[in-house]
């Protein structure tokens, strides 16, 4: 077998990225481009694509499996089932400090042939002919030059309500 026949590193790097993830203490993100084969609450897609928390404490009958990722999960109070091929992920990376990996993005062709474009996550533009599965850094290196757009001069707004409180049950 050779490299064109063999099957896609994605979600091999999905669960390994996932599993370093949580033995670092850190949330797992997967970012993901959105059709009609994803299942998710459309009202929380922007542009597109949706980031979806799939952290032990954020999903319950986690699957990642080679070609689908399939969780339960709770939106605005409600239980929804999440269905997203593992082709439609374009990014998965720690909350906390941004580290992962960014896939080429599939996106529609001539004739509904199947090319890549760059993921708006990555810093380098993927060619139709780069292998699946590139190796690509969301965090520029430390003495890099940041390519990222400036940040708003506003300053944040306080939460509203009130202050969340955390309540032990045994």
């Amino acid at each position: 077998m050779n490299a064109l026949e063999s099957t896609s590193t994605r979600p091999y790097l999905i669960r390994a990225l996932y599993e370093w993830c949580t033995d670092n203490g850190f949330t797992p993100y997967v970012a993901v481009l959105v059709d009609e084969t994803v299942q998710v609450p459309r009202e929380y897609v922007k542009n597109g694509e949706i980031v979806l928390n799939i952290s032990f404490d954020a999903t319950s009958s986690l699957k990642l499996g080679n070609d689908f990722i399939e969780f339960k999960a709770r939106f605005a109070g409600t239980a929804r089932e999440i269905m997203v091929p593992v082709s439609r992920v374009i990014a998965i990376y720690a909350r906390e400090n941004g580290q992962g990996m960014a896939f080429p993005v599939p996106v529609a062709g001539a004739g509904d042939a199947e090319q890549t474009r760059s993921s708006p996550l990555s810093s380098v533009p993927a060619a139709p002919h780069e292998p699946e599965g590139k190796v690509v850094q969301l965090v520029p290196p430390e003495g890099a030059p940041n390519s990222a757009p400036a940040p708003d001069n506003d300053p944040p707004k306080p939460p509203s309500g009130p202050r969340p409180a955390l309540k032990r049950v045994k």
